[in-house]
């Protein structure tokens, strides 16, 4: 475990060196514990891959060193905390044609029909790393190697919200309509953001999520 400081507000704990399902866990069960009971002067916790941040108000902190002790002593008690079962959340997705321009060129690469290449990516089960880029963007784990392609060279000015991609070795849904540079292969119909719900985001880290295709009639007409 390493603690490093991340400017004057906030702290960084790195509890590996790679990303994986069971540093995962560890982000989350100790995140979980230090969210329950966290240091004064804490504004925000941040699980993340392998790192927690742990965010902070100076102005709220009288000895910095103290806040340093209590935060220590949460993550001992942390520990021995266990999460409970995963949430596996289905997202209906209408892959390719104007919904998915590149998934022509991501299937070409691997070599595979486009039907192929629908059926490869929504057999998997994903992992949520981290949330982050825009309010509600997951990165999600757990996509065929067959499957990887590098950002594009040049990122598009406007994303559909909704739009599905994948960049690099990571997929996931683009919750607003916004600048990005992954390939576009669906798009769901679903709202995964929503600022008036008591829990905005549709998927936090650790959930697992299933991609289900559907037909451009039934995205249309989905309600």
């Amino acid at each position: 475990m390493q603690i490093m400081p991340m400017g004057d507000s906030a702290i960084v704990i790195k509890l590996g060196d790679v990303i994986k399902t069971a540093t995962l866990e560890r982000v989350q069960a100790w995140s979980a514990t230090l969210m329950s009971n966290p240091p004064a002067g804490t504004l925000d916790i941040v699980p993340a891959y392998n790192t927690i941040t742990v965010f902070y108000d100076l102005q709220l902190i009288k000895d910095l060193e103290a806040f340093c002790a209590d935060l220590m002593l949460g993550l001992r008690r942390a520990k021995s905390v266990k999460i409970g079962k995963q949430r596996t959340v289905s997202i209906p997705v209408c892959y390719g044609g104007e919904y998915g321009p590149d998934l022509a060129m991501i299937a070409k690469r691997a070599n595979l029909t486009e039907n192929a290449a629908i059926a490869l990516h929504s057999r998997g089960l994903y992992l949520v790393h981290a949330v982050g880029f825009s309010p509600g963007f997951a990165y999600l784990g757990g996509l065929a190697k067959k499957l990887h392609a590098p950002r594009l060279e040049t990122p598009r000015t406007r994303v559909p919200a909704g739009s599905l991609g994948i960049g690099g070795a990571q997929t996931g849904v683009y919750p607003f309509s916004s600048p990005g540079g992954w390939n576009l292969i669906g798009r769901t119909p679903l709202l995964m953001f929503c600022a008036d719900d008591p829990e905005p985001a549709r998927l936090s880290v650790g959930d697992q999520v299933k991609f289900k295709p559907i037909t451009a009639e039934e995205f249309l007409a989905w309600k």
